[in-house]
Formats: C-alpha cells, structure tokens, sequence
C-alpha cells in the first residue's frame, strides 16, 4: 500500500469544495450570533468518561479511544460536540438563565454512521440551556430551518416526534426495561407483526396504543387522530400539546411538516420533542435535534436543553451555491496606483493574484481569463477569451 493513501472513509476536502464549506460556515455561523448563539471551541480530545457522558453514552462504539502518554489515563477523539457543550454549559459558564451557544469543528467516527458517509464529519449546530418550555423548542427549530434556508436548500420539509409518548405508555402499562428496548427497536424499524408479538402480555389499552404509533404519521391532522386513538393520560396530552404549538409556530417556515408519533430517534437521551429536516431528493435527514434536559444530570448540574446539528461538508454538497468569482492576475510592478488597485479590488471581496516574477498564469483553457491592464494612467479589469 503506498503509504500516501488514506484510511477508508477519510478523504482531503480539495479547492472548489473547500471554498463552499468555508463560506457556509461563515454564512451559519454569523448567523447564529446575530441570533444571540455565542461561540465555544472545545477540544478535540478528552477523557473517555467525559465524552460518553450524558448524550455521548450511545457513541461509545463511534469513538476512536487511545492512551494518554502523560496520565495513563483512557482518552477519546468526540465523535459528537453536544455532550461537550452540555459540559461546558454546566461546568464553566455556569450561569443562571438561558444560555445559547454554537460550535463548529471536526468530529470522526471509528465507524461511518451511514454507508459511504465519510468518518470525519465537519459538525456545526447551536444549543439552548436554561429554558424548559415549547418556546425554546420553536426558537431552536426556527433558527435551524432558518439555517438551512441561508444554505439554499429547496423543497424542505421537517419532521416532528415526541419520546415522551412512548414513554408514557410504557410507565402506565407497567412495561419492563427489557421489553421496553425490543419496542424501541420494533418501532424504529416499523416493524408491526414484532409489534403485535411484543405487546401481547400487555393490558388492551396500551397494546392497542402502540400499535397505533407506527399509523400516526402525517400532517397536523395525526394529532388529533392520535388524542383520538392514545389513552388520555395528561402526559400525552401535555405532549400533544407541545407538538400543536411547534407545528402552528413551524409550518408556515417549511414546504411540509409531518408528524411521526413512531419517531424515537436518541430514544435514550432525547426526553420530549425530537425533529429531523430533509431536502427534496435527500434520503437521509440533514439536520437533527431535540430535547435533552436529562443531559445535566449526568454532568451534576440539571439544565433544560434543547438543540441541533447538522454535517457541514453534506450540507454544502447538497446546497445551491454560488459559483467562485473568476480571479483576477495583476502583474508583479506596477507602483502605487497598482498596489491601491488592488486593495480596492479585494475590500470588494475580489481574488486578486499578483504573479511572482517570471510566472506565468495557469487557468482553464475552457474558462475566461481576467487581468488587471493599465490603460492611460489608470488600472483596469479586461476579460481576455
């Protein structure tokens, strides 16, 4: 093997690619501060305990583990920020409040999460801490959907969940842990005759309540199907309630919005309203998020929290983009009109090129070439063919 190949599912992010992902993330980034998000960068590395604590216990086969040579202690390379910015909201800010923060930097998996995904995956998303109430939960879907419009994404739509339904059924029905985790994996997989197996030891009610979960999937209509359907237990309906509200606040934001009441993406962290957003032609979701407020908890600090994220270079890759502004050569002399030139030229946002002496342009012979040429005095940008 020669030893300039990469491992598999890692690749270089060459120009044309590299130049779209930077200017989205300018794009989301400043728009998550005009929005009050302030930015954190937290490390690459940490201890292991810390990294599978809270949302990041479910990463644990995803993270690339190591020996640190200086403690002898188990550290890992974050397959996911969010367990880190729980962190740093619970631990260093410590503030009393709400607290809304953004991030963006590098996260790798041991193992791709999707087939042909690649294992470096440029993460950027925004949390909310301090703030229990559906009105966080719209802000945070509002500010993500907002987001993706700025990247030029088309034909969105978003879809809405709720854990807590689940959950609820399987209090009230008295369902134990183990057959708790074989509902979970049959209503992910929409697997109704493992459903029908699974929830025959329980009372009338709650079977036929689960059993509907995988059914109650559509518009804004399947909320009132569901309180038709579903126990009237308070939960539900406080859970019914939420979903009503983010979908009156959300659906004049987005093409379509659907409700899967069978969605239980991040079951195990996730503790109310979970949301995915996709594009036309997209078969996997773009951006992810929901509702965590068990996460401080485990950090020794309960905080309400909501958030999303989303993979930067897929994102730009499935965007409309701009295309790169053809450069423009100026020679290596020319004095100070030359020099202030080209200054103004690049305070507009132009790229300038000013050849090394003895260098010769290289361009696409396909594509038009522009030079800065001095006409009567002055400077000018001519277009040769």
């Amino acid at each position: 093997m020669r030893n300039w190949v990469l491992p598999e599912y890692v690749e270089d992010v060459l120009p044309a690619e590299a130049w779209r992902v930077e200017r989205l993330r300018r794009r989301l980034v400043d728009h998550f501060f005009v929005h009050g998000y302030e930015l954190v960068m937290p490390p690459m590395i940490e201890h292991l305990e810390s990294l599978l604590t809270g949302t990041g216990h479910d990463l644990d086969l995803r993270t690339f583990k190591l020996v640190d040579q200086l403690s002898g202690r188990m550290l890992g390379l974050r397959a996911d920020i969010t367990p880190q910015v729980a962190r740093i909201d619970a631990h260093l800010l410590n503030r009393e409040g709400v607290t809304r923060l953004a991030y963006c930097g590098t996260v790798l998996h041991a193992r791709p999460a999707v087939a042909s995904h690649t294992r470096e995956v440029l993460q950027i998303g925004a949390e909310l801490y301090g703030h229990a109430g559906v009105d966080g939960d719209v802000e945070i879907q509002h500010l993500m959907l907002k987001a993706l419009d700025l990247a030029g994404i088309e034909g969105m739509h978003l879809d809405i969940g709720h854990v807590g339904l689940f959950r609820a059924l399987c209090r009230h029905g008295q369902v134990s842990p183990a057959l708790e985790g074989e509902l979970f994996l049959a209503l992910q997989g929409k697997d109704v005759p493992a459903l029908r197996s699974l929830t025959q030891p329980l009372a009338p009610v709650f079977r036929d309540a689960i059993l509907a979960l995988p059914e109650l999937y559509g518009g804004h209509d399947v909320l009132a199907r569901a309180r038709a359907v579903l126990p009237a237990l308070p939960e539900i309906e406080a859970c019914l309630q939420q979903l009503d509200r983010i979908a009156e606040a959300l659906e004049p934001h987005v093409g379509a919005l659907l409700v899967d009441l069978a969605e239980l993406r991040g079951y195990h962290y996730h503790s109310g309203v979970v949301f995915a957003a996709y594009a036309a032609g997209s078969a996997n979701a773009i951006a992810l998020g929901g509702r965590y407020d068990e996460v401080g908890k485990a950090f020794g600090r309960a905080r309400a929290a909501t958030g999303f994220s989303l993979d930067l270079r897929e994102l730009a890759g499935i965007a409309k983009s701009a295309t790169p502004s053809v450069p423009i050569y100026a020679p290596s002399s020319g004095g100070d009109t030359l020099r202030a030139e080209i200054a103004r030229l690049r305070g507009e946002g132009e790229v300038v090129i000013v050849a090394l002496p003895g260098e010769n342009a290289t361009r696409d012979a396909r594509a038009p070439i522009r030079e800065l040429v001095e006409n009567n005095g002055r400077w000018q940008v001519v277009v040769r063919p």
